[in-house]
């Protein structure tokens, strides 16, 4: 604000600890501080004046304006997005009059999209336990194979019992 550095304050502050004396620096101080405080809210109670009076003036239609000047594509696509929304929002099956066309046609849709909701959910569950059951079909496979393996290793054959006597 006034861009005054440690050096300055320090000298400030030494010529009102001389001039005023320590004994009533700390009520200046808190005076000086008071003063600051009302400035800075009327300072903020201003700048808000001002922004209310400007948005009452139009100046944010201004700002638009020179927005969609200096940025054409910008502000094209803004205005796609913003189209967007209203229409995405306006699609709302539960905002038409449910006698009309519209109404009827929404309400038919909306009940096809849970219908194949559904379908898309059973085939999913049906093609998870098709291939839960082929997983579990190989492993029991898998198993089966071992255990004569294992039956084997463990029974010690009639030549192995010779070549030890």
């Amino acid at each position: 604000m006034f861009d005054l550095g440690w050096t300055e304050l320090l000298i400030i502050g030494v010529v009102a600890l001389i001039v005023v004396g320590p004994k009533d620096l700390p009520m200046l101080f808190r005076n000086v501080g008071r003063f600051v405080g009302k400035a800075r809210g009327m300072a903020r109670e201003f700048s808000r004046a001002m922004e209310d009076a400007a948005e009452e003036s139009g100046v944010s239609d201004i700002k638009k304006s020179f927005k969609t000047a200096t940025n054409p594509m910008g502000a094209a696509m803004d205005s796609v997005k913003q189209a967007t929304r209203d229409l995405t929002d306006s699609i709302d099956p539960t905002k038409f009059d449910a006698d009309s066309e519209t109404g009827k046609l929404a309400a038919e849709r909306a009940e096809s999209a849970k219908k194949i909701q559904a379908a898309t959910a059973r085939a999913a569950a049906e093609r998870k336990a098709k291939e839960a059951a082929e997983a579990m079909a190989k492993a029991e496979e898998a198993e089966a194979a071992l255990t004569p393996a294992a039956d084997t290793a463990a029974a010690p054959s009639a030549s192995d019992s010779e070549t030890k006597a």
